[in-house]
């Protein structure tokens, strides 16, 4: 296991450790704030990702949060408390932390525990897998504010719990437990162990990243342009990105390291 040099002080917004695995563990470092996603985290953030995209060192990532108490508590509320319509609009409008995470090309693990609370729970939500332990609790809180989810909390949230779930969150403002999370679908894997959630994370996430890279983006390509279209239309972009899968070089190693009985070379192209 070995750290990226110079990016892992202490004083750094974002923590990040890269395995021998080719696993990328970042970790939001704000506990004394419950990591709350205040500007400067989510410009450092983004910039992280950017990075992350083009290191062939590193094929998936588990994001986490520092401390005892939390994941992310959610926005940093005192940061836009005095701005206006209009000062607020293109920080809105601008490119956010939610979508970079969801249009990775890379699998992203969330593991979580604590709370897990408004863009703290839809950061989790634009991750490809959630893990939890049983501390974890969740939920939208915006309604308390006077205020809706602004970074997908309606849109993402209700695409992966049902409609029905993300407005029994987003309107009641209530929190929800893990074990709920995992009934509703918010959470696919939960552990027994309080702290297991990070190993959890990270074995499934180094599991993934033995694989393919043209393989692991494709498979996350189709599964989100599925969520938006007909099924017919989805099965045909299905088709589409299977060819592509064929016609790689990846694809070609992966079918004759199977014929051959060895295991595969995958360079990611």
């Amino acid at each position: 296991m070995s750290a990226r040099a110079g990016e892992t002080g202490s004083d750094d917004l974002v923590l990040i450790e890269v395995r021998d695995d080719r696993v990328a563990l970042l970790t939001l470092n704000r506990p004394d704030k419950l990591n709350a996603l205040n500007g400067a985290l989510r410009r450092r953030l983004i910039e992280v990702f950017d990075d992350l995209e083009n290191d062939d060192a590193v094929r998936a990532v588990v994001l986490q949060g520092a401390g005892e108490k939390a994941f992310v508590a959610g926005a940093d509320v005192a940061e836009f408390a005095g701005r206006s319509v209009e000062e607020q609009r293109p920080v809105t409008w601008r490119r956010r932390i939610y979508e970079v995470v969801a249009d990775f090309p890379k699998p992203v693990v969330a593991a979580i525990h604590g709370f897990c609370l408004g863009g703290g729970c839809e950061l989790a939500v634009a991750c490809d897998v959630r893990v939890a332990d049983p501390t974890a609790r969740f939920g939208q809180l915006e309604v308390r504010l006077g205020l809706i989810p602004g970074g997908g909390g309606t849109q993402r949230l209700a695409r992966l719990v049902g409609p029905g779930q993300a407005l029994r969150m987003g309107l009641s403002g209530d929190l929800i437990d893990a074990a709920e999370a995992h009934r509703i679908g918010l959470v696919e894997v939960l552990v027994e162990k309080e702290g297991g959630h990070l190993e959890a994370a990270l074995t499934m996430a180094s599991r993934m990243a033995r694989w393919s890279p043209v393989a692991l983006r494709l498979v996350k390509d189709s599964v989100r342009h599925g969520a938006e279209v007909s099924l017919a239309d989805g099965l045909d972009y299905e088709r589409e990105r299977f060819l592509e899968a064929f016609g790689s070089d990846d694809g070609r190693e992966g079918v004759a390291a199977f014929v051959e009985k060895r295991d595969p070379t995958f360079r990611g192209s």
